[in-house]
């Protein structure tokens, strides 16, 4: 089990990950891994000496291929695992973001073999516990973020 919490700030230097709910023409975009056979939000780790806002954009273009976006912060997230017996692991933070993708490059040149545009939110997801929770806390803070 893990909890999910959201936060308006926290020091820059805990921000490890980068998580982008993103869209093109009114639709969702999703990724899926190659050695996965579920879908996920664009998203990654934090390199080492990169501002987060990079973070975001270097893995919006690696993960969905889109090269021509505009990103916007919504809040700082975190991740804590939680055993049976109820105690809490580390919290891992991540600033969570809307994107906005207007262009798209022809092929994707990462682990992700593919990415689906859809009005549909998928079935199956990579992180069940986690990526809805973030999807919501975006729609939430943004007004529906552009709901149909």
């Amino acid at each position: 089990m893990v909890k999910v919490r959201f936060y308006d700030e926290v020091e820059d230097s805990l921000l490890k990950f980068a998580v982008m709910i993103a869209r093109h023409d009114g639709k969702w975009v999703f990724c899926k891994h190659r050695k996965r056979e579920t879908y996920e939000v664009p998203g990654g780790h934090r390199e080492p000496g990169e501002k987060i806002d990079e973070t975001a954009g270097r893995e919006l273009y690696e993960e969905t291929g889109a090269l021509d976006f505009d990103l916007d912060r919504v809040c700082v997230y975190s991740v804590t695992s939680v055993d049976e017996e109820g105690k809490e692991g580390e919290e891992t933070y991540g600033m969570l973001y809307t994107a906005e993708i207007r262009k798209f490059e022809k092929e994707l040149h990462s682990e992700i073999e593919k990415i689906l545009i859809t009005k549909d939110l998928p079935e199956k997801w990579t992180y069940p516990e986690i990526q809805p929770v973030l999807m919501r806390e975006a729609k939430i803070r943004r007004g529906g973020y552009h709901d149909e």
